[in-house]
């Protein structure tokens, strides 16, 4: 569609209403406040339910294997290193870790909970980035020390340890004796705290070399179960079916979306249903526009009608009331696009200005998972807002367009 020049000075004129037309102008300025934020809401939450997404992601799957390898009957795999290195020649794999997993009641001198214990090699804890990465307290190096522990930060903060100071293992499952079952129990040194950003993970594992699970767990040569790394999780469907057929009938292999299949389908839920909502605001904002546009139409009847009588055409008027919509549209969305982006890019310093001001806690790990709040803009969700929203306004000026030009010059001309 082409405008003339004509066409849009007055059409813009029109949006700058007189004083006596002053209440056709504000409901322009909400219908345009509305659509900006429509789209910036819109882009934020998006981006924050992407982000979201991605951090779990990145760290279930960085402590968690893709696919799980577990005894088909029984709840021990012997012979692991055989297994482990056929499961590593598949195509695909990245690394095969072999794991020993259980719960323990974990104390100190000043208090006591529940935890996991996870039992790995030495060099598995080194080449898993996640893990490395993430020791804020001691060293890694530390690990391969039989008497000592890596735990969460958070687990050392709930029972009031520092790295060096000493916790005690409680297992459940007792060492029988003539006198009857006896707890087994035995204490550690902290060689250092990790952090992944992961609430979960960071209040309740506890992580020790392999060798010495075994010997807490009296599981001598045998491990809980193989956690196979894959070199994109895009490849599970692909390489499941190739380590099944290799590792035979004696074990069961869980991938990583069946292991966490209701909390990422949760999550997809709730970004549909956001989205879903958020675009009331927009179609919101349409409806205040069309409301506007009738109001403006009404008003500029005798304006109109001159325009008619002056040789203007039906195609002209509507293109005039056309672009004093579209206008609202295009300018709202393009500064919607341009406050989302700019908070999502600061969103986690606008978050601490917040909890600042408000003198509380608006992300808490417990809740929701994370440390911090973690935004991702995706460039295809944004286009498609762009084009819901740019779409939205521009269909919501048809009618108003169209009934003004439509508008008999003589008769809104007869009274005046």
């Amino acid at each position: 569609m082409i405008f003339s020049a004509f066409e849009r000075m007055v059409a813009f004129r029109y949006l700058r209403a007189r004083r006596k037309e002053g209440f056709v102008s504000v409901i322009a300025a909400f219908s345009f406040l509305g659509i900006v934020l429509g789209v910036a809401t819109l882009i934020i939450v998006m981006a924050v339910m992407n982000g979201f997404r991605q951090e779990l992601l990145s760290r279930v799957l960085g402590l968690n294997g893709h696919l799980g390898v577990y005894a088909a009957h029984g709840t021990v795999l012997n012979d692991y290193e055989a297994l482990a290195g056929r499961a590593a020649a598949v195509k695909g794999v990245d690394m095969v870790m072999p794991l020993i997993e259980g719960q323990v009641m974990v104390s100190s001198v000043r208090s006591a909970q529940g935890a996991i214990v996870r039992g790995v090699r030495p060099q598995d804890f080194a080449k898993r980035p996640v893990l490395a990465d993430s020791i804020v307290g001691g060293s890694a190096a530390s690990f391969s020390d039989p008497d000592t522990v890596v735990i969460g930060d958070r687990l050392a903060q709930k029972l009031g340890v520092y790295v060096g100071e000493e916790i005690t293992l409680i297992s459940p499952k007792g060492t029988v004796t003539a006198f009857g079952s006896v707890p087994r129990m035995r204490s550690y040194t902290i060689g250092g705290t990790f952090s992944v950003g992961m609430y979960e993970y960071d209040s309740a594992f506890i992580f020790m070399p392999i060798e010495e699970a075994q010997k807490f767990f009296n599981m001598d040569n045998t491990v809980t179960n193989l956690e196979v790394f894959l070199n994109s999780h895009d490849l599970v469907s692909s390489v499941q079916p190739q380590m099944t057929a290799r590792l035979g009938p004696q074990v069961r292999i869980y991938d990583w979306q069946r292991s966490n299949a209701a909390f990422f389908n949760a999550i997809q839920v709730e970004r549909n249903v956001m989205f879903l909502i958020l675009t009331l605001i927009i179609l919101v904002a349409s409806f205040n526009m069309i409301s506007g546009l009738i109001m403006l139409v009404k008003d500029k009847g005798r304006d109109i009608a001159v325009l008619r009588t002056m040789g203007a055409t039906r195609g002209m008027v509507m293109r005039i009331f056309f672009m004093s919509g579209a206008s609202i549209g295009f300018f709202g969305t393009l500064f919607g696009v341009l406050f989302g982006l700019l908070f999502c890019d600061n969103i986690e310093s606008i978050r601490r200005f917040l909890e600042r001001l408000a003198g509380t806690d608006l992300f808490a790990a417990e809740i929701y998972f994370l440390t911090q709040l973690p935004a991702e803009v995706d460039p295809v969700e944004v286009v498609a807002v762009v084009v819901m929203a740019l779409f939205l306004s521009f269909a919501a000026t048809l009618y108003p367009s169209w009934r003004a030009a439509r508008l008999d010059p003589v008769e809104a001309l007869r009274y005046e």
